[in-house]
């Protein structure tokens, strides 16, 4: 199957969704954002995502600031579209955050 045939619908983002509370759908893809407890464990938590993101051969955009990761995530391959490979990324980084005790603050990253 390849990345466009892979494209999530409305419809199926939303049935997604119900089962990823953390995530919201913006900005043509999965986006949240998680506070760590320390700058240091929001570090650990990059090279989590990272580990996840060469396992799964698909990345996310980052971006750190002090305790908080932001993620957002679409397939790039896909014509930055939601897939299914970008809900299974989102699943894995939410129990990596939730393993290091991060909390999700998914308004954050509604912009």
């Amino acid at each position: 199957m390849t990345a466009t045939e892979d494209v999530l619908n409305e419809s199926q983002i939303d049935a997604a969704l119900a089962e990823l509370p953390d995530w919201r759908h913006r900005r043509g893809g999965l986006v949240t954002v998680y506070k760590a407890p320390t700058a240091a464990a929001a570090l650990e938590l990059i090279a989590a995502v990272g580990r996840l993101a060469e396992e799964q051969n698909h990345h996310p955009d980052l971006d750190w600031r002090y305790r908080r990761v932001f993620l957002r995530y679409s397939s790039h391959d896909a014509g930055d579209k939601v897939t299914r490979r970008d809900v299974a990324a989102a699943t894995a980084a939410g129990a990596a955050a939730a393993g290091l005790g991060a909390s999700a603050e998914p308004g954050l990253a509604e912009g």
